[in-house]
């Protein structure tokens, strides 16, 4: 866990979370490892973070992450030599018409909860990002996901908001200011998703 004991040299405030990112990193791992996907979900700079978090799972981060042999022997060279390998993870914030039809027709708090009932199944992972823990579309997500047999994780500022009380494991970055809460969610972020590619594909 060498990219933890950075995460923790380079911010010590985030030593009170150790315990909770661990878990947290340690529940996505668990869930990839059997097949099953992650979703993400945050509103303003949230969402950016959820963006953010998606795209260094789908792609290489700090790996190249070569297909294998295997997968090369089904594709041509040129297709296997501009494929890297992904981590399944779905942001709700990237569907735009659904989005959009769905606050117009029905309610617009309840576009991520309704794209999780789509999209959820027993064994996958939903992460929250709210930097108040209040975000009331976040709120939602996280009850239907549960329902639907998935964990949820947290991320939020130091309070945790109703949201921390809704997940399974709740990453409380001890600051209050949301810009001082976001400046600490990428490290966090970065830090689990340097673990992850590193337990499934090795630094290449």
């Amino acid at each position: 866990m060498n990219h933890f004991n950075t995460l923790y040299k380079r911010y010590p405030l985030l030593s009170e979370c150790r315990d909770d990112i661990q878990k947290a990193y340690e529940a996505l791992r668990d869930s990839f490892e059997t097949n099953h996907k992650m979703l993400i979900c945050g509103n303003g700079g949230s969402a950016a973070d959820a963006d953010h978090w998606s795209g260094e799972l789908l792609k290489g981060f700090c790996s190249q992450r070569a297909l294998s042999d295997e997968w090369r022997t089904k594709l041509t060279p040129e297709v296997a030599g501009n494929l890297q390998n992904a981590l399944p993870c779905i942001p709700l914030t990237g569907f735009s018409s659904l989005s959009t039809a769905y606050a117009n027709d029905v309610n617009p708090h309840y576009i991520f909860a309704q794209l999780c009932w789509g999209l959820a199944q027993k064994g996958d992972v939903l992460v929250g990002i709210s930097t108040s823990g209040n975000a009331e579309n976040v709120c939602l997500a996280a009850q239907v996901a549960q329902a639907k047999g998935g964990k949820v994780i947290s991320l939020t500022g130091i309070g945790g908001g109703k949201l921390a009380d809704l997940a399974d494991i709740a990453v409380r970055v001890p600051e209050k200011e949301t810009f001082k809460v976001q400046e600490l969610h990428l490290p966090v972020y970065h830090a689990i998703c340097l673990e992850l590619e590193e337990y499934f594909f090795a630094v290449q």
